[in-house]
């Protein structure tokens, strides 16, 4: 039995009936399949990540989709600072991450007459590690879009995004092939003894007999770790998305995933603050970095979408999510400061879109992926707004785990039982989003 019909759940039904041959598979859930927040992610991928763990766990994921010939956007995440002082811890973060196993990390500083790195605009060739580029007029000339006070660029190579809807629906149709079956029902409890686990209680009064039980519920992971009598070391966090209607192309078509790495204040006017003081006065402090955009569908589309973490809201989920009136605003202010063409809406804003779910994050922001402490049951969650991009290897692992087959070795470094450990309690260290 798999609680959740999300993307993690969906994947470890996948990974379990079509990849290993596991018969009596069900998935349980009372929602459409893929249909909470697994449909409002930003789809990208990745393998840009400070821990060897995590990037092997990328790596094997982004493998998985090329195994199953998912198309891939291939434009690679550009992290940008008009910062000169912070050129220096620019260049030390990659380099960590670089010697995490992401790739080789290419430095092209300023050669008057040349251009070293000419290649970052060709985006189906080079697909390791980054190329970090301190001359502004090469950074100019390759992201045309961005303001011309930026002095770094760090583009990451294996990265983009994918149809994640496509995906998913792939992943569904490969399962129920192999016998998956899907319940549209809630939930309510999980048996267990002594000896493991050994039924589900269904809210219509069934009963299914099972000796194992996987929990991949998604920002409801924490309610449904409660029906086996355990709880995890998680908090959720609202993240919300905007798209808007670029009806003045102003963002290129081509461009990749932009990210503004810099702190930044907001320029509202003088009336603008005397309401922001009685709303939320935080908007007129120094906000955090990682505003972001990329363009949305194909090359005719006129759809960007827009995200900015610039407060940590952190609550417990409920559904419908709820929506900042003001969030299409200020991402669009925030982004302004990376392509200053996006100033032409700030005063009348494009027609939007607002949506976003719950990030549900360990206190150093890596997934919890094997068993719980009853035996029989597992889990596969706390994929902190990178569930799209890890699905296929966090599945694959589940499924390892599952079997009773064996894991590689970053496979520890995911286990609940880590926390057990006082010594990695007091080490662990919020790696963030971005």
């Amino acid at each position: 039995m798999i609680v959740g019909a999300g993307i993690a759940g969906v994947s470890t039904a996948y990974h379990l009936a079509v990849r290993h041959g596991v018969r009596d598979v069900i998935v349980c859930d009372p929602l459409p399949p893929l249909s909470l927040t697994s449909d409002k992610s930003t789809e990208c991928f990745r393998n840009w990540w400070p821990q060897p763990a995590m990037v092997a766990l990328m790596d094997r994921a982004i493998d998985l989709l090329e195994e199953l010939g998912v198309p891939l956007t291939r434009r690679g995440y550009v992290y940008l600072t008009a910062s000169q002082d912070r050129l220096d811890e620019f260049e030390r973060r990659a380099r960590v991450v670089s010697q995490a196993g992401a790739g080789h990390l290419r430095v092209h500083r300023p050669l008057s007459g040349t251009a070293p790195c000419e290649a970052a605009r060709e985006w189906d060739r080079v697909q390791t590690g980054a190329d970090l580029i301190t001359d502004p007029d090469l950074i100019g000339r390759l992201f045309p879009a961005v303001g011309r006070e930026v002095v770094g660029a760090l583009h990451v190579r294996r990265a983009g995004w994918l149809d994640a809807q496509q995906l998913g629906a792939r992943l569904l149709e490969d399962a129920r092939s192999a016998g998956v079956e899907l319940v549209h029902r809630s939930v309510v409890g999980v048996q267990h003894d002594q000896h493991g686990v050994t039924a589900v209680d269904l809210d219509d009064g069934d009963r299914i007999e099972t000796p194992l039980v996987v929990i991949a519920a998604g920002p409801l992971i924490q309610h449904a770790v409660g029906l086996v009598g355990e709880s995890l070391p998680v908090h959720a966090e609202l993240h919300m998305k905007v798209a808007f209607k670029d009806h003045l192309g102003v963002v290129p078509r081509d461009a990749p995933l932009m990210i503004w790495d810099d702190p930044q204040r907001l320029d509202w006017d003088d009336d603008e603050r005397a309401a922001l003081r009685g709303i939320d006065p935080a908007l007129l402090e120094s906000l955090r970095g990682g505003a972001h955009l990329r363009p949305e569908g194909g090359p005719d589309s006129p759809w960007v979408l827009g995200l900015w973490e610039y407060e940590t809201r952190v609550m417990h989920p409920t559904f419908p999510v709820p929506v900042d009136s003001m969030y299409p605003e200020v991402v669009l202010r925030g982004l302004k400061t990376m392509v200053p063409g996006l100033a032409s809406y700030v005063d009348r804003l494009p027609q939007t879109v607002v949506d976003g779910g719950y990030y549900l994050r360990t206190p150093e922001n890596l997934p919890i992926i094997g068993p719980l402490r009853t035996p029989g049951a597992f889990v596969l969650g706390a994929l902190s707004g990178y569930g799209i991009m890890a699905s296929q290897a966090a599945a694959e692992l589940l499924a390892l785990h599952v079997t009773g087959s064996q894991v590689p070795g970053h496979a520890d470094a995911f286990r609940l039982d880590r926390f057990d450990d006082p010594a990695y309690l007091s080490s662990v260290v919020d790696t963030g989003q971005l």
